[in-house]
């Protein structure tokens, strides 16, 4: 019997396809196409000076590239597969599609051919987090998980070793959504708040984005929503619904200190070994997701067990009794703020970054709350600092805040101002791109600074 991978793949031979972006995601793609016997094109704005060796490497294996200035310029194509950090309204996407060229993605191929159980999750916290206990519950069970999308490999390449009886699990930003025409089986959307809108039009084409993670499902699809966001207390997917809560009641909701599912204690969140309360939410959409698929024994064990994902209030090192945490994923104020909520204690700061043009008036009083002195630096650091000063509950006495300029010597006055029982927290509330690729790239240097120290 031929595989739906197969049959998508045979019908391209032949066919012009261009790929934009050559990133690490793209690349196995572009070798698949290869491999098909397709006519590829790949398209990417950095200067052939600068680009890596295994690009260059895909040109010798036959793909044509289209790069640097005027990338986009003169393509021709059947199919565009678009990479997720450009908009599908981009010009010269959309004289490509009236022109009579299909726009799709890594990510919806990956869906359309995928032959085991999809379980995806977005939202605009929490969502790797959540998607990594959901693949650990699986994977404790015994059952064989594939873990991708907006963390790990990618996964279209690996579809041929997929057996029905196994389960995907995506993680799902917004910009992989917005065109998206397909959704998995099950669907978590963690929370909402307002972030990227660099490159959204607006907030509504945001959510817009996020609820095609569950747009598409039917009578039995399984949508899990976090009944305590405004946003996505309001949604309702085509099959079943369900809701989390910490703060009132749902499917899956907090009493006496213990989650409980259904009315059935599950996990008392003293056993959660990671910190912050936003982690017990986590844990509330992962049961909930894994409800009739992984035993609650099994659940209890991953929370004893489980340390945390890289670069999420991740301990990076104990110095002269001073704690410094790495948690560059913070890359918007909610971010931020559960990781601020995170510690009992006040800690020492630094934030800023690149502005992806969201308010920041929130951050304010958290900081305030949470912070006695704050180092910043980057493009947002002024508008921190506003939303700081601007604050009624601000007290230049209590909070000390100074303007590094940048990344580096924000991270040395940190530390050069922490005393033993102090806890640094790197948690910018911003994204990377200023100084860095990604926050994982920014997350690593803090680190070696630290290690450094």
């Amino acid at each position: 019997m031929i595989s739906a991978f197969e049959t998508y793949f045979n019908g391209l031979k032949g066919k012009k396809i261009a790929v934009l972006g050559l990133g690490v995601s793209n690349r196995p793609l572009v070798r698949l196409l290869l491999e098909f016997g397709c006519d590829v094109v790949g398209c990417d704005r950095t200067p052939r000076e600068k680009l890596d060796a295994e690009v260059l490497e895909l040109e010798n294996e036959g793909c044509k590239l289209h790069v640097g200035d005027g990338y986009l310029e003169g393509v021709e194509a059947d199919i565009l597969f678009r990479t997720p950090g450009m908009h599908p309204g981009n010009p010269a996407i959309e004289a490509l599609r009236s022109r009579g060229a299909e726009v799709t993605s890594e990510m919806e191929v990956f869906f359309e051919v995928c032959p085991c159980t999809l379980l995806a999750v977005t939202g605009s916290d929490g969502k790797t987090t959540t998607t990594t206990l959901v693949s650990e519950m699986l994977k404790a069970s015994g059952k064989t998980v594939w873990l991708g999308g907006n963390i790990g490999t990618p996964l279209l390449p690996l579809v041929r070793e997929m057996k029905p009886e196994d389960f995907a699990v995506v993680e799902l930003s917004s910009f992989q959504l917005m065109d998206m025409r397909r959704s998995p089986q099950r669907a978590i959307v963690t929370n909402l708040a307002p972030n990227h809108l660099d490159v959204h039009k607006d907030m509504e084409e945001y959510v817009e984005a996020k609820k095609n993670i569950f747009r598409y499902q039917d009578g039995d699809g399984l949508l899990i929503l976090n009944a305590d966001n405004a946003i996505t207390a309001a949604f309702r997917g085509n099959g079943t619904t369900r809701f989390f809560s910490r703060q009132g009641e749902g499917h899956v909701c907090l009493k006496n200190g213990v989650i409980c599912r259904d009315g059935e204690e599950v996990l008392p969140v003293e056993d959660i070994l990671i910190p912050g309360v936003h982690n017990i939410e986590n844990y509330m959409a992962a049961i909930a997701m894994v409800e009739g698929l992984v035993e609650d024994d099994t659940i209890r064990h991953v929370a004893k067990n489980f340390g945390g994902v890289e670069h999420r209030i991740e301990l990076v090192r104990i110095k002269d009794g001073v704690r410094f945490y790495n948690d560059s994923i913070a890359s918007s104020p909610s971010r931020t703020i559960a990781g601020l909520r995170s510690f009992s204690e006040k800690v020492i700061l630094i934030a800023g970054g690149y502005d992806k043009h969201i308010p920041y008036d929130v951050l304010g009083p958290e900081i305030c709350a949470h912070v006695k002195k704050l180092f910043l630096g980057g493009a947002t650091g002024k508008l921190i600092r506003e939303a700081v000063e601007n604050c009624p509950e601000y007290d230049p006495a209590q909070l000390e805040i100074v303007d590094c300029g940048s990344f580096d010597p924000a991270v040395f006055a940190a530390a050069a101002a922490a005393k033993p029982g102090d806890i640094v927290l790197m948690s910018p509330a911003s994204a990377a791109f200023d100084q860095f690729k990604n926050f994982m790239v920014r997350g690593q240097h803090y680190k070696n600074l630290i290690k450094e120290l």
